[in-house]
């Protein structure tokens, strides 16, 4: 089957071709551990290490295995700095040496490759550690680095230090979209010919006492005590999401300059789409995310009916997983009946600014593996959540397109569309 791509005659719409990945999450550092375990249905909760959450409503999380980030740090000739920052330079050593961009452990030398990152909570534990000494020591003790690490900017400058990549370099904020528009961002550089390549996606490390304490009193976390079924995507008994530490970064470049040298092309971004609800802060609009996944559809030249799968933004709080169902109800029509829909964020967590980097990596591995991976905890589906879910079991999926969904607290919505390399 032949999809229908953008001209890549001109530098007005180029191909845009995805060469590298790297990804840290609770599931692991390496992306064939973390396939292997969403395939055999592991999730990543457990009860936080981090710090003593005894006085909280909930103490459970998905946290990246101890020791792994640090490790994974030292070839670089880097210590641990700031939890955000270390994983996003992990991940961008994974997708850059991928793309065959750098050598295994340097030294780097300068080339003309953009950084945008997308965040939540930014530099979470630098913020925590710096109010912690302004209680307890007062202004005048504040270290000297506190502007630098604290700026939401830190990560994606840091990467750009490390590597020395020289092109354009920024962070995006937009709560839970932000990888996702941070990935969007990036995909229209390339195609309209702001830039070759981009090393894109997001990171996000707020296991803290202030930034986790915070959450623990909106109302969104779930507080079935058992990790392993307490975050439950689209079930009818769900009670809220599980928050996750991590980091996705994915190199994008033009398609004929990857092949001109010979890299290797996992996937195509084939189209983006955006909105904004304006309607709540907090509470999401099906019309808002309509729109961005029929802008997003239209963007690739992509039918509903030629999309493989859905990988659900899937929080399992009770408005996001209905809303998003009646979303997809009414952009694929009776479609919704057949596509299959899956939802990360109970292997991961809920990953914030980061989730829809980790997402679009596992949903280009579901697409060079024809196969979708069970969702967990579904042994009630939600009458109201009337689409067509992945139950307990992987299942093979056709060869096509697949549509990454992120939608985030301020009413922002990010929708890609991703599919297989076709030459």
């Amino acid at each position: 089957m032949i999809f229908r791509m953008a001209d890549d005659s001109t530098n007005s719409n180029r191909r845009v071709a995805i060469t590298g990945m790297g990804i840290v999450s609770a599931l692991g550092i390496d992306e064939e551990s973390v396939w292997s375990r969403l395939l055999e249905g592991k999730s990543g909760m457990g009860q936080l290490q981090a710090f003593d959450t005894s006085k909280l409503k909930v103490g459970i999380g998905a946290e990246v295995p101890a020791g792994l980030v640090e490790e994974a740090l030292k070839p670089l000739g880097r210590r641990p700095t700031d939890r955000a920052l270390d994983m996003a330079v992990v991940a961008s050593a994974q997708a850059l040496r991928q793309a065959e961009l750098i050598a295994e452990e340097g030294p780097f030398e300068n080339q003309d490759v953009s950084v945008i990152l997308g965040t939540g909570t930014g530099s979470a534990q630098s913020h925590h550690l710096a109010y912690k000494t302004y209680l307890e020591k007062g202004a005048h003790n504040l270290r000297p680095t506190t502007v630098p690490r604290c700026m939401y900017n830190a990560i994606s400058a840091g990467v750009s230090l490390q590597f020395k990549l020289t092109g354009a370099n920024c962070v995006i904020v937009s709560a839970c979209t932000s990888a996702t528009n941070a990935l969007g961002t990036a995909f229209r550089m390339i195609r309209h010919g702001y830039a070759d390549r981009v090393l894109c996606g997001g990171a996000d490390g707020f296991f803290d006492p202030f930034s986790f304490g915070a959450w623990n009193n909106i109302g969104a976390l779930s507080r079935i005590e058992d990790p392993l079924q307490a975050c439950r995507p689209f079930a009818e008994d769900r009670q809220g999401t599980v928050l996750g530490e991590g980091a996705g970064a994915i190199v994008l470049e033009a398609f004929d300059q990857a092949v001109e040298r010979r890299a290797t092309i996992r996937a195509e971004i084939l189209g983006y789409g955006e909105s904004s609800d304006a309607t709540h802060i907090t509470k999401p609009s099906s019309e808002g995310q309509a729109k961005a996944m029929n802008q997003a559809l239209v963007d690739a030249g992509v039918e509903p009916s030629e999309i493989a799968l859905i990988n659900a933004h899937g929080t399992a709080t009770p408005n996001n997983d209905s809303c998003e169902s009646e979303s997809i109800r009414r952009v694929f029509g009776d479609h919704a009946d057949s596509v299959p829909v899956v939802a990360n964020k109970s292997y991961f967590g809920h990953t914030l600014g980061a989730s829809g980097a980790l997402e679009t990596i596992a949903s280009v591995k579901m697409i060079e593996n024809r196969q979708a991976p069970p969702n967990l905890n579904l042994e009630n589906p939600d009458p109201a959540c009337n689409v067509h879910l992945v139950k307990d079991k992987s299942v093979s999926i056709d060869q096509g397109p697949v549509m990454k969904n992120s939608f985030g607290f301020g009413g922002g919505n990010g929708v890609l569309i991703i599919g297989p390399n076709s030459d």
